[in-house]
């Protein structure tokens, strides 16, 4: 995970942070979770917005409870870190508003659960192939899904930088959810609008399939520079399906593990459980039913 402040910001408003587990108990209850957020531009403290918004969804994911679905933990988490950040800017008491968007990847048994408020986006690889997983909450995003206005008008659009909502705008912003199933070598991509102000997917997709991944993330951030660097550039590039544990490297890549227990090898254990006084069940009948024959051929 690697954050950037741009050619154009004098300051940094994006801020990324991650929590990954030490130990299987900590990999069962919280699995891997990851979050790119970005300051909104013009409001006040956009910078401790992004700071404090994540790390209060982060705490509260990892203090929250554990048997809850993964996918809805983070959403109530983001929420909550809501309601903290909006409790903030009130004691303070200074009218200011603080507000951020928010991509978040929760990687929990086999599946990515990515939620998002704004236009900070979440992507999947797989073999050479790139999705756009979360739907950017922004006004050129809905006009062009109203078929008002298309993708070329959309991405010169005077008003391209409006959300329509955020992490402390308003009481409950919408949150959306989705779910995506990991196969190993598979890529979860997060950033924020810093960088597809710049880069096209397609520019995406092509580097995260043919660079170094240990580079990666340095070149896609040092490309939104070299056109113009715009805005704060945020990537996050997280690869599913490695044999050994977690490894961070200086440039911002994150190699996931394979999960310690999967689905399936949940349901091997427990299979396992019962195996045993399976088998001497069935030994005992089988005995039982020698016997019987064994009767019945002497009489």
């Amino acid at each position: 995970m690697q954050t950037d402040r741009g050619r154009v910001r004098d300051h940094n408003e994006d801020y990324v942070i991650r929590h990954e587990p030490n130990n299987r108990e900590e990999e069962e209850t919280y699995g891997w979770l990851y979050i790119v957020a970005d300051g909104v531009g013009g409001a006040d403290a956009g910078e401790v917005a992004s700071e404090y918004a994540s790390q209060q969804t982060m705490s509260h994911y990892i203090t929250g409870n554990g048997e809850l679905d993964p996918g809805i933990r983070l959403v109530d988490s983001m929420q909550a870190a809501n309601t903290s950040l909006r409790q903030l800017v009130a004691e303070r008491n200074q009218n200011k508003r603080m507000a951020t968007t928010m991509v978040a990847t929760a990687i929990f048994d086999q599946v990515a659960y990515i939620a998002n408020v704004g236009d900070s986006r979440g992507y999947h690889w797989r073999s050479s192939s790139l999705r756009q997983v979360t739907k950017d909450q922004s006004l050129v995003a809905k006009l062009v899904e109203e078929g008002a206005i298309t993708e070329e008008e959309a991405a010169n659009h005077p008003h391209r930088n409006v959300i329509l909502y955020s992490i402390g705008s308003e009481k409950r912003p919408k949150i959306d959810l989705f779910e995506v199933s990991l196969d190993p070598g598979d890529i979860i991509f997060m950033c924020s609008d810093g960088l597809t102000r710049h880069v096209s997917d397609q520019e995406i997709c092509d580097i995260l399939g043919q660079e170094v991944l240990e580079e990666a993330t340095s070149h896609l951030i040092a490309l939104a520079n070299q056109r113009g660097g715009q805005d704060n550039i945020s990537a996050a590039i997280i690869t599913y399906g490695e044999p050994s544990s977690a490894i961070n490297d200086k440039q911002g890549t994150t190699r996931v593990a394979m999960p310690l227990l999967t689905r399936n090898t949940k349901n091997a254990a427990a299979n396992r459980k019962y195996l045993v006084p399976y088998t001497i069940f069935l030994s005992i009948v089988e005995a039982l039913l020698i016997v019987m024959v064994w009767l019945v051929l002497r009489v």
